[in-house]
């Protein structure tokens, strides 16, 4: 495994950190990279390295082709090429029916959650596919079931942004296939991440817990699980798949 080199974009918080703790235990080094969770990024990365693992943290907008570039470029030199991506990176913008949405807030969270993903697999392109001079590779996207489910009086625009990746996902897999690149999707339901609190709404988990039939929120670890199974060779003949991790809904 000394070769396995995982780029986890937004991997400070959340499932991203729960990603990168279980794929440095596993043997990947692993870059990741923050927007603005600089002092959480530090600790993941302490972390690995105390467990005699490889990391780096580096700020970079998953938006910004430059500072992505960058991120990227830093992982090849501290790290080594890059051989898996997780593109994890994203928000939900405030919650907000459509007509009330503020067009900047949208601008936001299409940039970050669709444009940064084209930008981030982009990336991975270059330095994974066969017909490039790479050795292949595995992309996993994380979407939401929101793209399913819509997100009505909530969440459209993350929704909408969500279907965005699941179609990058499907036709990214049948693009890069020939070119020794999988690429998977997986559709987390409710998960207890800090993600409810950073959109003004801390309790959402407990509350829409009644609408989940296994009765419970999802734990980054459990999506996490799910994640580096889709990078291992154990699903080496799955791609273009969106797996669902809602608990039932």
């Amino acid at each position: 495994m000394a070769d396995k080199v995982l780029v986890v974009t937004g991997g400070s918080t959340g499932i991203g950190a729960a990603v990168a703790r279980m794929a440095a235990a596993q043997g990947y080094a692993v870059g990741l990279s923050y927007r603005s969770s600089e002092e959480p990024a530090r600790q993941v990365v302490e972390e690995i390295r105390r467990a005699g693992g490889r990391a780096l943290a580096m700020k970079a907008d998953s938006a910004s082709p430059a500072e992505t570039a960058a991120f990227f470029a830093a992982v090849d030199r501290e790290l080594g090429r890059v051989t898996a991506l997780v593109n994890n990176a994203g928000i939900t913008g405030p919650i907000s029916r459509i007509e009330a949405l503020d067009p900047a807030a949208l601008d936001q969270v299409l940039a970050i959650n669709v444009k940064g993903c084209f930008l981030a697999l982009r990336e991975a392109i270059l330095r994974m596919a066969t017909d490039l001079g790479g050795t292949g590779g595995a992309v996993v996207n994380v979407s939401s079931r929101a793209s399913e489910i819509g997100g009505a009086n909530e969440w459209v625009h993350y929704a909408a942004s969500k279907g965005a990746v699941d179609t990058l996902t499907v036709g990214a897999s049948r693009e890069l296939a020939p070119r020794g690149i999988r690429v998977n999707a997986v559709n987390p339901g409710l998960i207890d991440t800090e993600i409810h609190a950073k959109a003004g709404v801390p309790d959402r988990a407990e509350r829409f817990r009644p609408m989940i039939p296994m009765g419970r929120a999802g734990s980054a670890e459990e999506v996490a699980d799910v994640i580096l199974w889709l990078l291992s060779d154990q699903s080496s003949y799955v791609t273009g798949a969106l797996v669902p991790i809602g608990g039932g809904r």
